[in-house]
């Protein structure tokens, strides 16, 4: 039978620790030139939220800031963020390639449901051409709600899973797998939390487990 896996991507597929606190320093760093910002870089408390959609992340950092300037600043962190992708400072986490190889020659489907943004999505898939794998990329930024179950809610009647997984490393994805009706998969990552992997189906350290939970699912 086969099976569809949905990923995520931040903390799960791409190492986003190599070029965040990069990008984010960047951020702030242009926030105290226009005399917004005249503290440390809020790198720890980002680490907290990851993987919450942007309005969030911004809500949180720049709680006395105005919507536009937190509207300005996303755009400005956006911009650093591809910029750094593009010149080589990412890296997927080790064995993506190998792992999304053996599961397409095994007849499995592969998707990314992610809470970043299109354009970033667009700069990482490209950058290391995992659309040869992938067969569609999925941004938050598609869906009002800005929820992640519904996100996979919109792939699964898009493609007409039946059976599959979601593999990520927070509470966002274990919860968008069991609202659908899929196993999740914790990735047990850079910004995974003990608590919340506690509720997936399975924990994996590494991609490469993933070929030995494939054949348990098709079982």
């Amino acid at each position: 039978m086969s099976q569809s896996l949905i990923f995520d991507m931040d903390g799960t597929l791409f190492q986003t620790d190599k070029i965040l606190e990069l990008s984010l320093e960047d951020t702030f760093n242009h926030l105290r030139s226009l005399d917004k910002w005249d503290t440390v870089t809020p790198i720890d408390k980002y680490r907290e939220i990851m993987g919450v959609p942007l309005p969030t992340v911004w809500g949180t950092l720049l709680p006395n800031h105005s919507v536009e300037e937190r509207e300005q600043t996303d755009t400005y962190f956006l911009a650093r963020l591809i910029e750094n992708i593009k010149s080589g400072k990412g890296a997927l986490y080790p064995n993506v390639k190998e792992v999304f190889r053996y599961l397409k020659e095994n007849d499995c489907s592969i998707y990314i449901a992610s809470n970043g943004l299109t354009e970033y999505l667009k700069a990482i898939v490209s950058y290391y051409h995992l659309d040869e794998w992938v067969t569609e990329t999925f941004s938050i930024q598609q869906i009002e709600s800005l929820n992640k179950s519904d996100l996979v809610k919109g792939i699964i009647k898009k493609y007409s899973i039946t059976n599959g997984a979601v593999v990520g490393d927070r509470l966002s994805d274990i919860n968008a797998a069991k609202d659908n009706g899929l196993v999740s998969i914790g990735c047990n990552f850079d910004f995974a939390r003990e608590d919340e992997l506690s509720q997936a189906d399975m924990v994996i350290d590494d991609l490469t487990e993933l070929q030995t939970i494939l054949t348990k699912l098709n079982k």
